[in-house]
């Protein structure tokens, strides 16, 4: 769908994203089986950044950022836009007056399946980014895509209002249906991962409290004293 403007998405649950963007994209990753995470090429422009929100869509074409500016009108507080591209770009199609103007209608962060520039300027806001790349090279405007519709970003599919969680390990989508359930299931495998650091950090092996030893065993894994004559 080309050259539509999708003005109202449903929201997700403000508790579940709260609690997504406190535990962060592995932890998510893992609580919703593994699924949603996008490619590990999309890095965060400055280490430390970590948002989570509601994800606003845009689809632009290689070389032009031009849905990035409509997308702008549509943005609400606490969104995270999702850039994808109808084929693969590096090119820089987000820098530090698009930071400016998405920060000023309350986005969180932007998530870019492009190249973004004005890195140095984007740290120093502190406004979140993770994209494909970091290049100097413009952009146009001449070409139609669309906004909140659903997208392929990254290899993650992304539907406007779905959760979007990112760190410095990454960017995870969480579907908005399942957000409250995924959620919970996070916060029990903290829960769980809390009690399991406080047994390692007393000396305890994963080998141990994994109960690894007797499938090591079947798999023939031997133990020696000394080499083998």
């Amino acid at each position: 769908m080309t050259g539509v403007v999708v003005r109202r998405v449903p929201r997700p649950d403000a508790a579940a994203v709260a609690a997504l963007e406190r535990l962060g994209v592995a932890t998510a990753h893992e609580a919703q089986g593994r699924a949603g995470l996008m490619h590990p090429y999309m890095r965060p422009v400055w280490r430390g950044a970590r948002v989570a929100g509601r994800a606003v869509t845009a689809l632009c074409h290689p070389g032009d950022n031009w849905m990035i500016h409509v997308a702008a009108e549509v943005v609400e507080p606490g969104d995270v836009l999702v850039v994808a591209c109808s084929s693969e770009s590096t090119d820089g199609g987000f820098g530090a007056l698009l930071a400016t103007s998405l920060r000023a209608r309350g986005a969180r962060g932007v998530v870019l399946d492009l190249g973004c520039r004005d890195a140095a300027e984007l740290a120093e806001m502190r406004f979140p980014v993770w994209s494909r790349a970091i290049s100097a090279k413009g952009t146009v405007k001449a070409s139609l895509g669309s906004v909140n519709v659903p997208v392929v970003c990254a290899g993650a599919q992304v539907v406007p209002g779905d959760v979007v969680v990112a760190d410095d390990d990454g960017v995870v989508v969480v579907p908005r249906a399942a957000a409250t359930r995924v959620a919970a299931a996070a916060e029990e495998r903290a829960r769980k991962e809390a009690a399991t650091r406080a047994r390692l950090e007393k000396g305890e092996l994963g080998l141990d409290i994994y109960g690894m030893r007797a499938a090591l065993a079947e798999k023939g894994l031997r133990y020696l004293d000394g080499p083998e004559a």
